[in-house]
């Protein structure tokens, strides 16, 4: 009898190591980019989440459990981020996903996660891809990429600006973010002015400058990340376009901010967590005392990533001490209008979206943002 008890007690203990579980931790697996052209947006969303999940281990982590972010390197590149999930859930056996960075990469991503039934939470994207029809193994935390161009066209609208263009990454991270502005164009009966494209992890934007130069749009909206659409702004500058520039969240602020440097004067974005220099919202004062502690500095990407994992972890926290993938998804399922701090995110079984919330901002003098 003490033989069977002890063989039934070592397979239940194999079982959670193989999920990634053992007494003292629990690990996650995350693929961004921390090499090429889109490297700050997978270095900032690492170091927002291990802002938080240190700060947890260093109270004890969570149910006795230390939070271990084991992070691969994907350029930004679907192919590669497709063989890290696969590393990371066959050979590094981790618990669940987290935080991984970009459409493409997400969707290249998603049939070797669900068929594995591996949680995947809090990816930097606003894909809808992600969220319609619902992944039940999906948690997303920030808006979606049409919540995002919706706030953008309305106030544009609201202005009356309606000729509107498009630049976007010929991806599906472009088209998602395309998707979002043809429909809340469609809404007030309007249709895209122009469209101009490049493609991921390169500034070759000649071609869009020029349709967008002989269209003259009074607004673009750009989809793409900070290095291409740095260049097709100033690009178009120098053909003496000047239409204003807008930008959905995943386009690195501070990142963009930095390349334009006094070019990104008054080019606008569009965010989907709180102001990062906002110390009157809770989830941004306990964010600024660790990025501070730590000699960071401040911003949407790093911010977006400490939410993340605090979601995450309030997952872990209510799924117990008896931790299993299934246990933690109806954990996470159980998150109706949870309190970040300032900062609501709400799941249910048929609801996978996390938070609607949009802000938008404007770079001002000296790389600084303004709302």
């Amino acid at each position: 009898m003490r033989r069977i008890l002890s063989s039934i007690a070592l397979a239940t203990a194999f079982a959670a190591h193989a999920q990634g579980v053992t007494d003292t931790q629990v690990v996650l697996g995350q693929s961004v980019a921390l090499s090429g052209p889109a490297q700050e947006l997978g270095k900032d969303m690492q170091l927002g989440a291990s802002l938080y999940f240190n700060a947890i281990n260093a109270k004890g982590g969570v149910n006795g459990r230390k939070v271990v972010l084991k992070t691969l390197d994907d350029g930004y590149e679907s192919t590669r981020a497709a063989e890290n999930t696969k590393k990371l859930i066959n050979e590094d056996r981790v618990f669940a996903l987290f935080g991984y960075v970009g459409t493409p990469t997400s969707a290249a991503s998603m049939p070797i996660f669900t068929e594995a039934k591996v949680p995947f939470v809090g990816p930097f994207t606003g894909a809808e891809l992600l969220r319609n029809p619902v992944n039940k193994y999906v948690f997303n935390v920030r808006a979606s990429y049409y919540d995002e161009t919706e706030a953008i066209v309305q106030h544009l609208t609201a202005m009356s600006v309606n000729k509107i263009a498009v630049f976007y990454q010929n991806d599906a991270y472009g088209q998602a973010g395309l998707a979002g502005v043809e429909r809340a164009l469609k809404k007030r009966g309007l249709e895209i002015a122009a469209k101009g494209t490049v493609e991921r992890n390169t500034i070759e934007v000649k071609a869009a400058v020029a349709t967008m130069a002989k269209a003259q749009p009074q607004a673009v909206v750009m989809i793409s990340a900070y290095k291409s659409c740095a260049a097709f702004i100033k690009e178009m500058k120098s053909a003496g376009s000047n239409p204003t520039f807008w930008n959905v969240s995943f386009v690195g602020s501070k990142a963009l901010a930095k390349e334009l440097d006094k070019e990104g004067r008054g080019v606008q974005i569009s965010q989907v967590v709180p102001f990062p220099w906002d110390s009157s919202v809770p989830v941004v004062k306990e964010y600024r005392a660790l990025i501070d502690a730590a000699k960071g500095e401040p911003g949407f990407g790093t911010l977006e990533g400490y939410i993340a994992a605090k979601v995450a972890v309030e997952g872990l926290r209510r799924a117990g001490r008896n931790l299993t993938r299934e246990s933690y998804m109806k954990a996470m399922e159980s998150l109706d209008a949870y309190d970040v701090g300032g900062f609501k995110v709400t799941y249910g079984p048929d609801n996978r979206s996390g938070s609607r919330f949009v802000d938008l901002t404007i770079i001002s003098r000296d790389q600084k943002f303004v709302r």
